[in-house]
């Protein structure tokens, strides 16, 4: 009889909390974006107390949203879509950038993960002009860019015939300006690996390879010779090096490899 009478006292306190507190999922149709004050109810919160509440995106950091937030607000990442291909290079015959970019197709929202960058930009050369004539081999520094893009070169001409392999050189690195160790791009980051005291590789092949030459390969110079290097994609990123000697292939550790442009 007496647990009857305690469980009818339980049920009517609980009827009298919900009449003067009721659960009326406080953030049904209320969703704000940012810091938004007005976008609150009076409702039971998440720390189970009751009282004021917020379903802005806010209020997981202020830790006062209402109970019902992440059910009635759920998060929404950034969707974005694949990468375009590619452009070409923004100036023909000499070292320029491309570019390719993505667009947002879904905005973030109710604190879900923010759109990652939209564009990408990194170094190139092209090796013929806009009305298709052969750039001329111009004397300077040698140009260099990563392994990587060398692997993307074709190896067979137009009708399926192997190209000339090339050759390679290394050289001993004697200096290098600081711009290439601060490079945070997606495709610089193979210039923090350019560092004074070590020796690298640079493969000479088509297209840069012609008249049996890349330029700035220092064929013609002897082994004391300083000679000058940039990287392409960042102009300030440039140094000197010796010529230690031209191999057949290049035999340097990935990160000291790299390619004449």
């Amino acid at each position: 009889m007496g647990s009857s009478v305690e469980v009818a006292y339980c049920l009517m306190v609980l009827c009298y909390l919900g009449q003067r507190h009721p659960v009326t999922a406080g953030c049904s149709g209320k969703c704000c974006r940012g810091r938004n004050v007005g976008c609150s109810t009076t409702d039971w919160r998440m720390d189970r107390a009751h009282g004021t509440c917020y379903c802005d995106e806010d209020c997981v950091k202020a830790k006062d949203c209402c109970f019902d937030y992440f059910t009635e607000c759920p998060a929404l990442d950034c969707a974005v879509s694949d990468w375009s291909f590619w452009s070409g290079c923004a100036k023909p015959c000499q070292p320029s950038v491309r570019v390719r970019v993505r667009h947002v197709e879904q905005q973030p929202g109710n604190s879900g993960n923010p759109c990652p960058w939209l564009e990408e930009r990194a170094g190139c050369r092209e090796y013929r002009d806009h009305h298709g004539n052969r750039c001329g081999l111009s004397s300077g520094p040698a140009f260099i860019t990563s392994l990587e893009f060398g692997k993307r070169r074709p190896k067979q001409d137009s009708f399926g015939n192997p190209l000339d392999p090339g050759f390679c050189v290394e050289f001993q690195l004697e200096s290098r300006t600081p711009h290439c160790a601060v490079e945070g791009r997606p495709h610089t980051h193979w210039m923090r690996y350019i560092t004074a005291g070590f020796r690298v590789c640079v493969a000479c092949e088509p297209p840069a390879l012609r008249n049996s030459s890349c330029q700035g390969d220092g064929q013609e110079s002897d082994r004391e010779a300083l000679l000058h290097w940039q990287a392409v994609g960042n102009p300030h990123c440039r140094g000197t090096w010796k010529k230690v000697q031209k191999t057949s292939r290049c035999s340097c550790p990935t990160q000291h490899s790299f390619v004449f442009t």
